[in-house]
């Protein structure tokens, strides 16, 4: 018995790296798992549906059930069809993990428009799209049966928690996805939908393109602490009925699950009745953040 046997499961971004990890891992405990992918480049160029049929070809191999999607899920109608493809061929759907995503990393100042725009389409929209279509259906079903299984398993990133030098659009769409998941779960709750986020950090093409990229690498021997399965582990958690929590982000990579919160409050000040001016934040200062230089971030 797998803790998904019967589920069915959409993952975006499926041909390689996390999202390949992801399918084989919610196939392996026994969810039928549509594995979309396009097979675009790390920068969103070209086209290659190979990627996709291969997992499927893993799954399947080992005794799994999975088929291809090759719909470009930042565009509305993808979207809406790569869920359609979910109820026209199965008749349900359970699972949604968001992990499509391209990078056109560049100084904030050097960044042309393109560059932004892309990654907020592909992460942004992607997400959003995929999320918007699924729980249009889940939202149906519960209202007809009283309550809906649905999760839905976002990927952002800690450059979007805590932000990150030389790829503001990435971070900021990333951001952007934490605050999705955390809004999501506000609406969807009742229904009966779970959607949670993780921050992972595991060998990928993005992590290969990092300047710091040999701290991913794969060790001579020993535990591989970023091999991309490990984060996919926590992804079948989050797909199964004993997450039963909403709204929640994590870090996670090989030995490590870590939960995190975000934007809390940390200090304040106060003036009663009276309005606090500029003047009195020039002679306060100190109340809010002490008397040490405070680095940028959140945590």
């Amino acid at each position: 018995m797998g803790l998904l046997d019967g589920k069915v499961a959409i993952v975006t971004g499926a041909g390689r790296g996390l999202g390949r990890e992801e399918a084989i891992a919610l196939a392996r405990q026994g969810a039928t798992v549509i594995v979309n992918d396009i097979g675009t480049s790390l920068a969103g160029e070209g086209k290659d549906l190979s990627p996709a049929q291969e997992v499927v070809n893993a799954i399947t191999a080992a005794g799994g059930k999975a088929v291809t999607n090759n719909e470009d899920i930042s565009d509305w109608s993808g979207a809406q069809r790569t869920i359609n493809q979910a109820y026209d061929r199965f008749g349900r759907l359970d699972v949604v993990v968001n992990n499509a995503g391209v990078l056109r990393d560049r100084m904030n100042f050097n960044m042309s428009e393109e560059e932004f725009d892309l990654v907020m389409k592909v992460h942004c929209k992607g997400h959003f799209a995929m999320i918007r279509h699924a729980c249009e259906r889940w939202r149906d079903v519960a209202k007809r049966t009283g309550s809906v299984y649905g999760r839905i398993v976002n990927t952002s990133s800690e450059a979007g928690l805590m932000g990150s030098a030389g790829n503001a659009n990435y971070a900021m769409a990333k951001a952007a996805i934490a605050a999705l998941t955390i809004s999501v779960a506000r609406e969807m709750g009742k229904y009966g939908v779970r959607a949670n986020f993780i921050a992972p950090r595991a060998r990928t093409r993005m992590t290969e393109s990092m300047p710091n990229h040999s701290m991913f690498d794969k060790p001579a021997q020993g535990f591989d602490t970023f091999h991309p399965a490990w984060p996919a582990e926590l992804v079948v958690f989050l797909a199964s009925e004993h997450a039963d929590f909403n709204g929640q982000g994590f870090i996670v990579w090989g030995g490590q699950v870590v939960l995190v919160h975000g934007w809390h409050i940390v200090s304040q000040i106060t003036s009663g009745a009276a309005p606090i001016t500029a003047e009195d934040l020039v002679a306060r200062k100190n109340e809010l953040f002490g008397s040490e230089p405070r680095e940028p971030g959140y945590m």
